[in-house]
């Protein structure tokens, strides 16, 4: 393999992993704090991509379509927990795993109903539709490396949200300890009705992100999902930091493993890491409390 041939697979490693610490942080967050499995959030991942095709192909505008697709994301990931999940935080797991099912099954034939069976198109936004030229002089795709820049920027975001302001300090004392928080007057259902519509909004923009990279079609949250929770093992439940640096572990791993390894193989890559970490930690790289 050449260098040039290696740098460019490490940077769709790491674009890969930045897509998946967008699901991976919401999914994270709404489980540590509000102890709720959320198996419909690649739901969100689907619908964002496909309120994003559509505003692109009304508008004629990706940017526009950014814009509008990530609230509308957001939107219905609050209706969600109003209306079907905020019953659910009392109860067992295995009542929330059935019902965030029945949701995906919902959600699907509801896309199904509303834009028909055949995948939608996304174009490239016309800015970054080319390549950029990178050190040591080979080109790699413009928007790729956006999404890179672009998940970062997240990352960095949260961090400051989480660490730097009182929002933060609520979400983290409700990872900690949700009964006294509530005892000490904080409204709990609104705090987990925001990190609810948090955890939705990204996992809106990845899908956004991934609408000109992939097929828009229904039931492409479902693989997703499952990369995700392997990065919310291998990361810690409950911790963004946690779920970045696996999520690019998993995305570099999974790219190369794809590139080297027999396709046998390079699909049970990510798991063999999944089952080494464990092992050596069993609550993850960086659990967020306990």
């Amino acid at each position: 393999m050449t260098l040039s041939l290696l740098l460019e697979q490490a940077l769709n490693g790491i674009q890969l992993g930045t897509m998946l610490f967008l699901m991976a942080a919401g999914l994270t967050l709404v489980f540590g704090i509000m102890n709720l499995i959320n198996l419909a959030h690649g739901s969100l991942y689907m619908l964002g991509a496909y309120f994003a095709a559509a505003l692109q192909q009304w508008t004629g505008s990706f940017l526009l379509a950014l814009l509008l697709a990530v609230p509308l994301s957001a939107l219905v990931g609050i209706a969600i927990e109003i209306v079907a999940l905020r019953r659910l935080y009392e109860r067992d797991h295995l009542d929330q795993v059935l019902c965030t099912f029945g949701l995906i099954l919902f959600l699907n034939e509801a896309v199904r109903i509303v834009w028909g069976p055949v995948p939608l198109r996304m174009a490239l936004p016309a800015s970054l539709a080319g390549t950029v030229e990178l050190p040591p002089g080979f080109p790699y795709p413009a928007f790729r490396l956006a999404i890179i820049l672009a998940g970062i920027a997240i990352a960095l975001l949260l961090y400051l949200l989480i660490a730097k302001t009182r929002l933060g300090m609520l979400i983290r004392a409700g990872a900690a300890d949700r009964a006294m928080v509530g005892a000490l007057g904080v409204d709990i259902a609104r705090l987990f009705t925001l990190v609810f519509g948090l955890g939705a909004a990204l996992a809106g923009f990845a899908g956004v992100m991934a609408g000109p990279l992939l097929a828009v079609q229904v039931g492409m949250g479902d693989e997703v999902l499952i990369l995700t929770l392997v990065v919310i093992v291998i990361g810690g439940i409950g911790s963004v930091r946690g779920a970045f640096i696996a999520a690019l572990l998993v995305g570099i791993i999974d790219t190369f493993g794809r590139v080297l390894l027999p396709p046998a193989l390079a699909q049970i890559g990510i798991y063999v890491l999944m089952a080494a970490i464990l092992f050596w930690r069993p609550r993850g790289l960086f659990p967020a409390h306990g």
